[in-house]
């Protein structure tokens, strides 16, 4: 009788708002342990980026074919199956004695995933120098990774920032994918809720509404970032 009740109840009825601002700790709680995995995925993401992004760039043919394979593999994968290899096929193979719990899975697969991206724009920002730079500094007894920390890298900063920052918004939404193998992010709370409670458009609009707190400036210094290189560009 009760879910007979509640399923006559509007959607978008005052009550399951009511509903969703009294349980909205569940939630806080799924956005704090979203940021938790952003954050690391995004530290691991950034190092993988920019190591196989300056190997891309190398004049060593199996450096480059090393970077090539990692982000061809990654990138032409989905994210989901990298999930289930990682949290299930570990522990299966290894008869359970490597077992990752799905925090660090997510940070271990998003990390590695986005790395390949990252590492991509980290080498179209490499090639934006002039080649001339890094042959000068070569010639001047540098080593090819001093020449990229040192002269190569601060200058591509510049070009890198914008589709860098558009790359950090992707990994935040795919976090979600962590939902699959339980992890307690927004979109799993979300889910949980609704499925107890049939508060679905609450649910799950909350959950855009957190991504989006995330997200939105991110976005945003992305877009303006982008305006000012164009400005310093033409100018």
């Amino acid at each position: 009788m009760l879910l007979a009740a509640t399923a006559t109840v509007s959607p978008f009825a005052l009550s399951r708002w009511a509903a969703f601002f009294a349980n909205f700790g569940d939630f806080a709680k799924g956005f704090l342990y979203t940021l938790g995995m952003s954050i690391g995925a995004l530290i691991l993401s950034l190092i993988l980026g920019i190591i196989f992004g300056a190997m891309s760039s190398s004049r060593n043919k199996t450096l480059k074919a090393i970077a090539r394979v990692y982000v061809e593999l990654f990138q032409n994968t989905p994210l989901l199956v990298q999930f289930v290899v990682v949290y299930y096929g570990l522990a299966i193979l290894t008869n359970g004695v490597i077992m990752i719990n799905a925090f660090f899975t997510a940070i271990l697969c998003v990390g590695i995933y986005h790395g390949a991206y990252i590492a991509e724009v980290i080498r179209s920002g490499i090639e934006a120098i002039p080649k001339g730079q890094t042959e000068a500094a070569l010639s001047q007894g540098f080593t090819y990774s001093q020449t990229m920390s040192l002269i190569i890298l601060p200058q591509a900063v510049r070009t890198i920032l914008p589709p860098m920052t558009n790359q950090v918004v992707s990994l935040i939404k795919n976090t979600s994918t962590v939902a699959i193998i339980s992890g307690a992010d927004i979109m799993f709370v979300a889910k949980a809720w609704a499925y107890d409670t049939t508060n679905y458009i609450p649910a799950f609009a909350g959950a855009a509404v957190l991504y989006f707190i995330m997200c939105f400036p991110l976005a945003t210094w992305a877009r303006r970032k982008e305006e000012d290189n164009k400005k310093a560009y033409s100018a």
